[in-house]
């Protein structure tokens, strides 16, 4: 009878994630937390709201907040420039009234197959409230962000509103 044999350690799957440009920075978040990236269309202003919110977007026949990630983590309002773009985001479960919720890109974002052991968190760079982590990954510096925690705030502020 031979001795057990110690199973083998699955290899890390890689994941499907997009590198979102924004304004001097890219945001990595997994392919399936995105619904669709479109052209940047018709925004419907709402006054009263904070300088992160950039509106409502018609999307689907559905209004999804629109908000400037720069912006909410304390940088100046990103402005759309000529490609920008929207990536409108899968709702993590925070609140049934919100299904989406979508920020401003500034660009098309690029694929990336993203592997746990290729991935480092950088500890060189402050991390800001709606940074779930400041990452490093194949030579690109990126954030993670903390999308529970920004559609909470959209909540928050859509509460104040009524």
């Amino acid at each position: 009878m031979r001795a057990p044999q110690p199973l083998a350690a699955p290899k890390a799957q890689d994941m499907a994630s997009l590198l979102i440009p924004l304004e001097g920075q890219f945001l990595l978040v997994p392919n399936v937390s995105v619904a669709e990236i479109v052209p940047l269309g018709r925004v419907e202003q709402v006054t009263g709201g904070p300088e992160w919110f950039l509106g409502n977007y018609q999307w689907r026949d559905l209004s999804v907040p629109l908000l400037s990630f720069e912006a909410i983590n304390g940088a100046p309002r990103a402005t759309a420039g000529s490609r920008a773009r929207v990536a409108v985001f899968n709702s993590t479960g925070v609140s049934d009234d919100l299904p989406f919720v979508a920020i401003l890109a500034q660009g098309l974002p690029r694929l990336a197959r993203v592997s746990a052991d290729e991935l480092q968190e950088r500890e060189d760079v402050e991390k800001k409230p709606f940074d779930l982590m400041p990452v490093s990954w194949a030579g690109e510096q990126a954030v993670i962000p903390d999308v529970g925690a920004l559609e909470q705030a959209v909540l928050d502020v859509l509460k104040g509103q009524n």
